[in-house]
């Protein structure tokens, strides 16, 4: 009769996994090594470490622009102002905007929100006038 294996052993909580090492990268063509195969001298390294750190900063500001909250309002309040205008030209006979599908997208959503707010005012208006008629009692 054959035997099934023994269960894995449990590890005790102070032994530590050790991470598999890191995937070594393909440096680019025009960065790193020089085209020649020789190893690249401490001025070219330098240099590139220097164009990394400047990347990567201008990558932190940008991602600091578009994550700060007077940017998102800002930006949100454009978005409003542009979906409002193109609404208006929609009721007015100038159709939807053309070309762009997020500005079309925009003024549905406006005009489908200004609907809603419309029906709940109705509904409001109505139930209201209903329940002031039926004499309580």
């Amino acid at each position: 009769m054959p035997t099934s294996p023994p269960p894995p052993a449990r590890r005790s909580s102070r032994e530590r996994r050790v991470p598999a090492p890191p995937a070594r990268r393909r440096v680019p063509a025009g960065r790193g090594a020089a085209p020649t195969g020789k190893a690249p001298t401490r001025a070219e390294l330098q240099a590139e470490i220097e164009r990394s750190r400047a990347e990567l900063g201008a990558t932190i500001d940008a991602l600091t622009t578009q994550l700060s909250p007077k940017y998102q309002a800002k930006k949100a309040a454009r978005t409003t102002r542009v979906a409002a205008s193109d609404a208006g030209a929609f009721l007015t006979g100038g159709g939807m905007p053309v070309g762009d599908d997020r500005r079309a997208r925009n003024v549905k959503v406006l005009l489908g929100a200004v609907a809603v707010v419309a029906a709940v005012v109705v509904l409001n208006v109505v139930v209201g006038r209903v329940a002031a008629k039926k004499p309580r009692g």
